[in-house]
């Protein structure tokens, strides 16, 4: 999660205004972590370090989960300069800032996660950890089972060999394909890429899952909180990475 002035992350959580809370880091009444800061500047990741005030502890903003089923148009980031509407817009009535994890291309809908958890973001998102991700993808001409092989195998990208994937539900719609692929990588538009490179290209691109969180029936510009279940799964994840 983005860190934020400690003054304000003290006045966000009534301790005093953001003014009176800089007299009162000035006064080095203020300790993160165990250590005391005067520093103004200073910033923390509201959901991770530990804040005292006279050696009592401010409660720490509560993580948040939720899931977006993101429509076609909407940038998956926290703003954009074009002033294009983004993913945040859809829980901006949340008192929490959420971010979104990772992103989902502007021409492509479906699941995309939102959340304060920094930890996990970082797990999620982090090319090491290998979370995979699945798409639902319709494209162009009928594509033969040795282009599925390769695109299973690994396809050489301008920005190198893709990982192996798997293709599953391949079905054919007249003149067009419709399959359901699986990747643990992040590139840029890879499954487009991926297509392009064995001869299609893709009409429509669906995520259906984000490690063990699945879409099921979000409509588009819909969400809804994780449930207890779905948030203990990405703790699983969380806890075998620490």
């Amino acid at each position: 999660m983005a860190e934020v002035r400690l003054q304000k992350f003290m006045a966000h959580a009534g301790v005093a205004s953001r003014r009176q809370s800089e007299d009162i880091i000035a006064a080095g009444r203020v300790k993160v972590n165990g250590k005391t800061v005067t520093e103004m500047g200073f910033k923390i990741d509201p959901t991770e370090d530990y804040v005292e005030v006279d050696g009592k502890e401010i409660a720490r903003e509560k993580k948040r989960y939720f899931k977006l089923n993101k429509p076609v148009g909407v940038i998956s980031t926290a703003s954009d300069p074009k002033g294009r509407k983004t993913v945040v817009e859809f829980v901006d009535d949340i008192k929490q800032r959420l971010y979104p994890v990772g992103r989902l291309d502007y021409n492509s809908s479906g699941l995309i996660l939102l959340t304060n958890d920094g930890k996990l973001t970082h797990i999620l998102t982090h090319p090491s950890f290998e979370i995979e991700k699945t798409y639902r993808v319709i494209a162009d001409g009928r594509i033969a089972k040795s282009d599925i092989s390769r695109l299973e195998a690994g396809v050489e990208l301008e920005d190198g060999l893709t990982a192996p994937a798997k293709v599953e539900d391949l079905s054919y719609q007249g003149a067009r394909t419709k399959f359901l692929i699986t990747i643990h990588e992040g590139r840029n538009r890879q499954v487009r890429r991926m297509c392009q490179a064995v001869g299609h290209d893709v009409t429509d691109l669906m995520r259906i899952k984000f490690g063990p969180i699945k879409l099921d029936n979000l409509q588009p510009g819909q969400r809804k909180e994780l449930s207890n279940e779905e948030i203990t799964r990405l703790k699983d994840l969380k806890a075998a990475e620490e």
